[in-house]
């Protein structure tokens, strides 16, 4: 049976890239070597690396300025590494989630953390709107896109100071001005390469203003003097994000990306909104195109586990909600068909009619 898969991440990979990074696990750049084995340092992978970070800057458009970096330690590495490295005095944040109140937890160790909303006091279910970015802070950092609730920022902020974002799992899946940022990190495991790297994009003009001492290994100057290559990197993921990259640039690109991701997710809320047995979770105007959270309506909480056991039928995977959500979460990342899409409302419809 053909299975859909919509967990939340790790998460679907094309097939484009999982065939080519299975040739390469075989015989990568036909040297009769597996990838797992060689040298970082070979000229052979030294050309992966090169050509991810320009495919990188040319699918993000990214400026001259503008460093990416494939590191380790995910998403959450970075909670720690921003502030070492820009923050002075004070930053600000804005609390949409769990990996927000991680990221602001971590920024505390460092200097004083200007929470300037929150949308906590209604378990994260929209987007907070009234607030100011200060001008004396040293950055402010969002999370775009809420995986855990479902919620997700569309648009870039005009901010009097450098805006450091959280893109883990919306990266490539909008169309963005570059320029609006001065740090984006994203780990991979949702629209990009299996778990393990990180691509980290900084500009540089940023750096080295900090009065503190930062450890080799979390000073973003030492990855970008060494090209990614300070440490041995996760040598695989990387080259499953090349893949993955290429396949964007075939397919037309980022806005081609987005396209298909506003269409999946318009079908899927449709359903949502349509169907008596079910709701939506948050603010309409909030919903992430990347994760769609839902749950059965009231009258009809008892049918929870039939439907989860009825969509596991028609091949549906990864749609059980986040233990602390609970309901349903249908994660529509860059890689997932339409198709798949589809099933889950045919099989939304299918269990309407029987109840």
């Amino acid at each position: 049976m053909k299975k859909h898969n919509f967990y939340a991440g790790p998460s679907i990979l094309t097939p484009y890239t999982i065939q080519k990074t299975a040739d390469a696990v075989l015989n990568f750049a036909d040297m009769d070597l597996s990838i797992l084995e060689i040298s970082h340092r070979s000229k052979q992978f030294q050309a992966v690396m090169d050509e991810a970070q320009a495919l990188t800057k040319e699918l993000l458009q990214l400026p001259d300025d503008y460093h990416v970096l494939f590191l380790g330690g995910g998403a959450s590495m970075q909670f720690c590494m921003v502030p070492f490295n820009l923050l002075n005095k004070k930053a600000a944040y804005i609390n949409t989630g769990t990996w927000a109140t991680n990221a602001i937890k971590e920024a505390k160790i460092f200097g004083e953390v200007d929470v300037l909303a929150s949308s906590e006091d209604t378990k994260f279910n929209y987007i907070p709107k009234n607030f100011e970015i200060p001008a004396d802070a040293d950055y402010f950092h969002f999370t775009s896109n809420n995986t855990i609730y479902g919620t997700e920022i569309r648009h870039d902020f005009d901010s009097p100071v450098p805006v450091v974002c959280d893109m883990s799992s919306d990266i490539f899946s909008r169309v963005f001005d570059p320029t609006k940022y001065g740090v984006i990190y994203a780990g991979a495991q949702k629209n990009l390469a299996p778990a393990g790297v990180t691509i980290v994009i900084v500009k540089e003009s940023l750096l080295g203003h900090v009065n503190r001492e930062i450890p080799t290994m979390l000073d973003y100057r030492t990855h970008i003097k060494k090209g990614s290559m300070f440490n041995t990197p996760p040598v695989l993921p990387i080259y499953s994000a090349l893949m993955t990259l290429r396949y964007y640039k075939e397919q037309g690109g980022v806005k081609e990306m987005e396209r298909r991701d506003l269409e999946k997710a318009a079908i899927l809320y449709d359903e949502i909104d349509r169907n008596k047995l079910f709701r939506g979770t948050v603010a309409e105007e909030d919903r992430s195109i990347m994760n769609v959270c839902f749950v059965m309506n009231p009258d009809y909480a008892e049918l929870e586990k039939d439907f989860m056991e009825f969509a596991t039928e028609q091949g549906i995977v990864g749609i059980k909600g986040h233990r602390s959500v609970g309901g349903f979460r249908a994660s529509l990342y860059n890689a997932l068909p339409k198709e798949s899409v589809e099933v889950l409302v045919k099989a939304m419809k299918d269990f309407e009619a029987k109840h």
